[in-house]
């Protein structure tokens, strides 16, 4: 079973649809989606601000979530993808993204809808990621723009993570 503990009174709100991995741990004052997945390994940790995890996201194996309790919360959108091991701090993530393997986003950086953060990068505070961008490096940076065979991907990423999850329910 997975750990799913509360904070304060505030107990994580998981939507049925959605898997979470027997050993995660999820705390506090968290919310995840429908046909979402947290894998193996996670640690998401709502305890000093809160954290919303969209519909038919993917949070990979290793990934740590947390917030701040002096700027914001964490905000992850519909059909995303968090890599393995990434490391994802007090921001807003928007639709259809995927943040790479390893990657880390800091407190109070904005990532617009449909972006792609390689892995590896280090997205340092209060960064703008702008909408149909490819940001990597450490510290990352813009890239380019996204191609068309980068948006099919990032159907796909969140496609496979959607049934895979049916799997293991």
């Amino acid at each position: 079973m997975p750990i799913i503990l509360p904070f304060k009174d505030k107990l994580p709100q998981i939507h049925p649809s959605a898997f979470i991995a027997e050993n995660a741990v999820i705390i506090g004052d968290v919310v995840i989606g429908a046909e979402s997945s947290v894998w193996f390994g996670c640690v998401i940790r709502g305890d000093v601000n809160n954290i919303i995890i969209g519909e038919r996201t993917n949070i990979q194996d290793g990934t740590v979530i947390h917030v701040s309790s002096t700027t914001q919360g964490t905000y992850i959108g519909d059909d995303v993808t968090v890599g393995h091991m990434a490391l994802v701090h007090a921001c807003t993530i928007g639709n259809k993204v995927l943040v790479g393997m390893k990657a880390c986003i800091m407190d109070d950086t904005q990532v617009e809808d449909e972006v792609i953060i390689g892995a590896g990068a280090l997205v340092t505070s209060n960064k703008r990621v702008g909408k149909g961008q490819l940001w990597a490096g450490s510290p990352a940076k813009y890239m380019r723009d996204l191609r068309e065979d980068d948006y099919k991907f990032l159907d796909i990423s969140t496609s496979r993570y959607v049934k895979l999850r049916e799997h293991y329910q």
